[in-house]
């Protein structure tokens, strides 16, 4: 397998923690978000994946996928073990609407393309934008904080997709400054989980292409 990723791309950081927790291997191929404009932009990346966003998975046979939880589901269900959802049908819900808090409500709001746009064609200086991304992450780790666990998991007291999730944009949340003061059950995610060498291993200071 084939891992389009950038370092500090909290979805494809999501990815990486999830084949690491399920033992897989895959090429890293970095497509960086920045340099020479972005080059995920480029016809290269583009004619893998039409959209221009990160992450793609390209399997064995060629075909891409597309869309992190997407992705997280089709490990799943492929590689079953260890079991990242839950087997009741509630608990699975559950653990999916987590994992979405993240990547639907909180990470649309706040990722790169949407800060450009606010500061490079609406105009807003940095402060602003700063503002902004610290509203949207402190109202979602708000909503967050109430329904996952407090002793280190985001559901059930064991490893979930939601925890894969969470802890990518936890460190978004550092590197604007966020106060994580308010949200002990996040910060206690973080603590736990962040210190396994699955995660560990996926921390974008432990990526080829960190800068």
């Amino acid at each position: 397998m084939k891992l389009y990723d950038y370092f500090r791309s909290s979805a494809a950081y999501r990815v990486r923690i999830t084949l690491n927790l399920k033992g897989l291997a895959a090429e890293h191929v970095p497509v960086h978000l920045v340099r020479d404009g972005g080059e995920h932009k480029q016809p290269s990346y583009l004619s893998v994946n039409p959209q221009g966003l990160l992450p793609a998975l390209e399997l064995e046979d060629g075909t891409v996928l597309a869309q992190s939880l997407s992705i997280l589901e089709y490990l799943e269900e492929t590689h079953p073990e260890p079991a990242l959802l839950p087997v009741d049908p509630v608990a699975r819900a559950r653990v999916r609407a987590i994992c979405q808090m993240v990547a639907c409500e909180i990470h649309p709001l706040n990722n790169l393309r949407t800060l450009q746009y606010l500061k490079n064609a609406l105009g807003h200086d940095q402060e602003t934008v700063n503002t902004w991304y610290t509203h949207w992450i402190s109202e979602g780790f708000a909503g967050i904080e109430q329904v996952i666990g407090s002793d280190g998991y985001c559901f059930g007291g064991a490893l979930t997709l939601a925890d894969a999730c969470l802890v990518p944009q936890i460190f978004n949340a550092h590197r604007f400054n966020v106060d994580l003061a308010p949200f002990p059950n996040v910060a206690k995610v973080e603590a736990v989980c962040g210190a396994m060498e699955a995660f560990a291993k996926a921390h974008p200071s432990q990526q080829a292409d960190a800068e």
